[in-house]
């Protein structure tokens, strides 16, 4: 069984994306990617005030097993990242729901989470994969 969060919704290439209660979507990692990654050594962030398109590359997460592109599960402009993670990247595998966030988005429209997964949806994709 795959560790989700209920409140998020997850992408396809494993980021989740939670609402904040300032309406911002908070992005990072699923439990199940960071377990597929392994120990990570090094996060690549989005700049602060830049555009992302859902979809498109964000950034990447480097392990000691490989490197993985970070997508924006939804279009926006980038209003916060985690700079936590230049020093301790390995907080994306201890708490990857919480202090192992990436960045956040003011989203164009909160529609776009609407084609996102849901937990239950996310763990049996994981599980087929």
């Amino acid at each position: 069984m795959t560790d989700t969060l209920d409140e998020a919704k997850y992408a396809e290439t494993h980021e989740w994306a939670r609402l904040d209660d300032n309406g911002h979507v908070v992005v990072g990692i699923s439990d199940y990617a960071q377990e597929q990654l392994g120990d990570v050594v090094y996060v690549e962030l989005p700049d602060v005030d830049q555009q992302v398109d859902a979809g498109a590359e964000a950034g990447a997460v480097e392990s000691v097993k490989a490197a993985s592109d970070i997508y924006a599960p939804v279009s926006g402009i980038v209003v916060a990242v985690n700079t936590s993670l230049d020093d301790t990247p390995e907080l994306v595998n201890q708490d990857p729901y919480g202090d192992g966030w990436f960045f956040a988005i003011e989203p164009d429209s909160t529609d776009e989470l609407a084609d996102l997964m849901d937990a239950a949806e996310y763990s049996e994709f994981c599980e087929s994969e």
